[in-house]
């Protein structure tokens, strides 16, 4: 019999090691753009640091993904920690001083962006050892139930401590960072890497994930609907919404209270989803987020409240985590084990690559056609989306439970172990949480 997730110390160290480092990036996350408007009082400068750092990230996801099945998984992450310790630490120290130059700030954005790119498939991949199938369902709704709670929480944390001390958001970023590394190094768990040998940065090994979700109907299908499509159709949405119900920059408080709706979904669907399986139930979940999303759609193109646009979205947001969550839990046992890096970022990758042209495409209709005509118009993507998923034969028949064939990689015997000690010292990157297609 499989020991309980509560029971489970491995996962137990996992879960605080992500707790304390998503905490802390989460601070650092909103600190920094703070930090840049404070020292140069340019907000397209303080702005250009979220853009590098989605940029690095989605450049640097599918090399991550081969680095997390090339490296011993634990030991991968330790080297990415130690990365992270010295970028924050450099920083505060700087900080602390008074002296940020433009660059360490950006130098800094962008080594989080690229660690975490190759930190999240190690993370996923050393998990996929460590829970087994028939808890992973349970697992990845813990994970995002852990990441929407501090995502709640860590910015309103880290613009308190910025209002101290600029540094001290920093600080506190090192000390989660310090904190997770010890809760790694404790594990005992080892995922090894395949033996196979050859280029990371070779067109098969950036491809190979790409390759294996393509060869699955049913991944295929959901990534590039539910993924690409509803993500990006769901991101308009939102924003047009914020946009409307804050009169357009007048008043936050409509806004405010929609986005405050989205968070409080995701959480909601985090905490349910343990309670109704939904790796079992992912097909039809997905339905119901994507019908859910268009009957928003067509309400708000009629209705201007923000209390029930507020609602709306929550529960979209809602079904939105627990189909995302369901799918991941699929995605993570159909896999084999020494591809799980390279396939869980080309999952990402995907989901994640149209997700800053959402809020444009929305800020355009808004402009363009106003807001019925706006709300209408994402409403028939979001049913395009619907339709193809409900009728979709790859879609219903689901998701296979063996690799497909004709794979171009070979095969080798996954390798992981229980050794009864951990290794001295380690590190910590923020460990991903459990976002797939639809997880906005």
């Amino acid at each position: 019999m499989a020991t309980p997730l509560r029971s489970n110390r491995d996962f137990r160290l996992l879960w605080l090691s992500g707790l304390f480092a998503v905490l802390g990036g989460q601070m650092s996350a909103l600190a920094l753009p703070l930090l840049v408007l404070k020292m140069t009082g340019s907000a397209v400068q303080a702005g250009a640091v979220g853009t590098v750092s989605v940029c690095a990230l989605l450049v640097t996801m599918l090399p991550g993904g081969v680095m997390a099945d090339r490296v011993e998984r634990r030991r991968l992450m330790r080297l990415c920690d130690a990365g992270s310790l010295a970028a924050v630490t450099a920083l505060t120290i700087a900080v602390w001083y008074g002296h940020a130059p433009m660059v360490l700030v950006l130098l800094v954005a962008t080594s989080g962006a690229v660690l975490s790119s190759v930190y999240g498939p190690a993370a996923f991949g050393l998990m996929r050892a460590v829970v087994p199938p028939d808890q992973m369902g349970t697992a990845t709704a813990r994970l995002q139930a852990r990441t929407s709670t501090v995502k709640m929480v860590g910015p309103l944390v880290g613009g308190g401590l910025f209002g101290i001390h600029e540094a001290l958001p920093f600080a506190a970023q090192f000390l989660g960072l310090l904190l997770s590394t010890v809760c790694v190094a404790l594990v005992r768990t080892r995922s090894e890497a395949r033996s196979r040998a050859g280029s990371v940065f070779s067109r098969r090994e950036l491809t190979a994930g790409l390759a294996f979700l393509w060869q699955l109907p049913y991944l295929r299908t959901v990534l590039l609907v539910f993924g690409l499509g509803m993500n990006f159709a769901f991101g308009a949405l939102t924003f047009t919404a914020l946009a409307v119900f804050s009169e357009n920059g007048a008043s936050g408080l409509g806004g405010g209270f929609v986005l405050t709706c989205v968070s409080a979904g995701s959480l909601a669907g985090a905490l349910i989803a343990p309670r109704i399986a939904p790796d079992r139930h992912a097909r039809a979940l997905i339905v119901a987020t994507c019908w859910a999303c268009v009957l928003t759609a067509a309400v708000l193109a009629w209705l201007s409240s923000a209390l029930l646009a507020g609602l709306l979205c929550a529960i979209c947001m809602c079904l939105s985590t627990v189909a995302s969550i369901g799918f991941l839990s699929t995605l993570l046992i159909v896999t084999p084990e020494d591809r799980i890096g390279r396939v869980q970022s080309a999952a990402g990758f995907l989901s994640s690559m149209v997700q800053p042209f959402g809020p444009l495409a929305g800020g355009a209709l808004l402009t363009l056609l106003g807001s019925r005509i706006a709300f209408g118009a994402i409403g028939c993507v979001l049913a395009v989306s619907a339709a193809v998923v409900t009728l979709a034969p790859s879609v219903r028949a689901g998701a296979a439970t063996a690799p497909p064939t004709g794979e171009p990689e070979p095969k080798p015997e996954p390798k992981s172990a229980q050794e009864p000690e951990p290794e001295p010292a380690g590190t910590s990157r923020p460990a991903p949480d459990s976002a797939g297609p639809g997880a906005h």
